[in-house]
């Protein structure tokens, strides 16, 4: 008896050693020599906000750092001149125009990107990665809009889109809640003030940056921001509870940082793929005090040192932890700049000579190049010869595939539509450019781009943004087309190259019909 109980035990062990075996080769096992990956995607970071692209005024060492070491693409940009459609368009591979509400999105918004959907994360794990996400994010939480139970575990978050683990605000800076969501909860969360959240009307006896505006110690409103106080500072969306929970602006960097700081030395051992998003240098500017007064443009000067401290805390970190030499990483932002959006920092009074957009013309909310052209830098000391420079148009829409490229993933059919392998571009190998990129202003309208010509489509709409911000929208009744071999958009040259509009308008045509496949 003792003998058969024995001969079961070991067929059992064996049965168990031989599915743990099973399993194993199922799961991705990543090459060893696979590269981690990150993206540092600051917020409304000018073409021109950066000192190896030129700016006046402002120092950025570690910014510096990356493009010296690394290439500096001069042609690089963003899929739209907002937030949530180019944060979309970068982590799904398709242009967010294609799909309905994925304009600015509310503190409250329902999951904009599907759990269905294929993800730059999705792509990541399916090559054995681990992956994280880090600081804004502004593309919706949970199932539908305005139905978040903040107090419990959201039912749809990054956990459902590929992400191992998140760190995030729900939106930006300037919405509420102004809470961190770890992992789909609420991090931090005080059960003596739940948190209730609602962008239609105020919760009774709360007070609001319109009504009280003594109460505005840290910031005030130049327009709109004027509902729920938080820190001192009002806010877009009404906002009850929150307690311990609720952030400090001055801390958000020191904190998404350090987070991520602690990512990178979990996992250290096995290659990572890191979304880290700042909330620098959007509104509300209200960076740490260490970085507060030193810089000559006051408090937006301050938030673009702020951002640069970020980057050089995780290039000492890869250091420390010997992984910088086969990191990639990609710095660029998800639209072009804006000055006064809403806050009276004296942002506008105090430029003293720095243009955000360098010698672009418009900014956020554009569809002129000032509102979509970014900075770009890519960094990798294993592969990537230093001190480069590259003038190929590029475009964020492409980064999913060229990474699923890099790692040898396989997208799935129907996923990352949109998007094309320019590996060999980003890593410098070649200066090929992509045939056209497509741009999206604030309004929807969309702007095709090729290397020499960008043709604008008629659209109605002021020529001036008209809430505050003094940004020129790029919007007229009829086509506009500029050569853009001299920047500036200076002249609208589509009555004298009536052949080369209508080329232009029968490529978008076909893009919009996805009837078009780039070369």
């Amino acid at each position: 008896m003792k003998k058969e109980c024995g001969i079961i035990t070991v067929a059992l062990a064996t049965g168990l050693i031989a599915n743990a075996a099973g399993k194993k080769k199922a799961n991705p096992e990543p090459h060893p020599d696979q590269p981690n990956v990150i993206i540092i995607y600051a917020d409304d970071l000018g073409y021109g906000d950066l000192e190896c692209y030129g700016a006046k005024n402002v120092n950025t060492p570690n910014v510096n750092r990356l493009a010296s070491n690394g290439i500096r693409f001069t042609n690089g940009h963003a899929v739209a001149s907002t937030s949530t459609p180019s944060r979309y368009s970068l982590l799904t591979g398709e242009y967010a125009w294609r799909k309905p509400n994925t304009d600015i999105a509310a503190g409250n918004a329902g999951m904009i990107i599907r759990p269905e959907q294929y993800t730059i994360a999705d792509m990541f794990k399916s090559a054995g990665y681990k992956t994280g996400a880090f600081g804004k994010w502004h593309l919706g939480l949970g199932d539908k809009d305005g139905q978040q139970d903040w107090n419990a575990q959201l039912p749809a978050h990054l956990g459902d889109l590929g992400f191992d683990y998140s760190y995030i605000m729900a939106a930006t800076a300037d919405r509420v809640p102004c809470v961190f969501i770890e992992n789909g909860k609420v991090a931090n969360w005080d059960p003596s003030a739940p948190i209730e959240v609602s962008y239609v009307k105020n919760f009774p006896g709360e007070p609001t940056g319109r009504d009280n505006p003594e109460l505005l110690y840290n910031l005030k409103p130049s327009h709109g921001h004027d509902m729920s106080i938080v820190n001192g500072i009002s806010r877009i969306g009404y906002m009850k509870g929150g307690g311990n929970a609720l952030w400090k602006d001055e801390n958000i960097a020191d904190s998404i940082t350090a987070h991520a700081i602690d990512f990178i030395k979990e996992n250290k051992n096995e290659p990572f793929f890191m979304y880290f998003a700042t909330n620098d240098v959007h509104v509300p500017r209200f960076p740490h005090d260490r970085f507060r007064g030193k810089n000559k443009m006051g408090l937006r000067g301050d938030a673009i040192d702020q951002f640069d401290w970020t980057v050089g805390q995780l290039i000492s970190t890869l250091e420390k932890e010997n992984l910088l030499d086969n990191t990639l990483i990609i710095l660029s932002s998800d639209n072009g700049p804006v000055v006064d959006d809403g806050y009276e920092d004296q942002a506008e009074e105090l430029l003293n000579g720095h243009s955000p957009t360098g010698d672009l013309r418009g900014g956020k909310y554009s569809a002129f190049e000032g509102g979509t052209r970014i900075p770009v830098i890519v960094h990798w000391p294993k592969e990537i010869k230093e001190g480069q420079e590259s003038d190929a148009l590029i475009s964020q829409i492409d980064w999913l595939a060229s990474l699923a490229s890099l790692v040898n993933a396989r997208i799935p059919k129907g996923g990352a539509t949109d998007s094309y392998d320019k590996l060999s571009t980003l890593l410098g190998k070649d200066k090929n450019d992509r045939e056209w990129v497509v741009e999206q202003a604030n309004n929807h309208t969309l702007s095709l781009r090729t290397k020499d010509w960008k043709l604008i489509e008629g659209s109605d709409g002021p020529a001036m943004i008209q809430w505050g911000p003094k940004i020129e929208t790029g919007y007229k009744g009829h086509i506009q087309l500029y050569d853009v071999s001299t920047p500036g958009e200076k002249e609208d040259v589509a009555a004298q190259h009536p052949q080369k509009v209508l080329e232009l308008e029968e490529t978008l045509r076909k893009v919009k019909e996805n009837n078009y496949k780039l070369k």
